[in-house]
């Protein structure tokens, strides 16, 4: 039989961070995640947009040529 029992591994820097850094410290990094993460999701949601208006441009022509026949 095998025994599938986890190893002890080393601490990472994240938690070695969270153990040991200053509150302010973490704010600071929680802070400037916090703003790369927002700006990310506004780069997103920007390019969604850019693509659903795309989309609904290049439906328009075909709209008209079934509406005339």
């Amino acid at each position: 039989m095998f025994s599938f029992k986890k190893k002890p591994t080393g601490s990472s820097s994240l938690s070695e961070f969270m153990r040991n850094g200053s509150a302010r410290e973490q704010k600071r990094v929680f802070k400037k995640v916090i703003e790369e993460s927002i700006k990310d999701q506004q780069l997103i949601i920007e390019k969604a947009r850019q693509k659903r208006a795309e989309m609904e441009k290049n439906e328009e022509p075909e709209m008209c040529i079934n509406a005339k026949a």
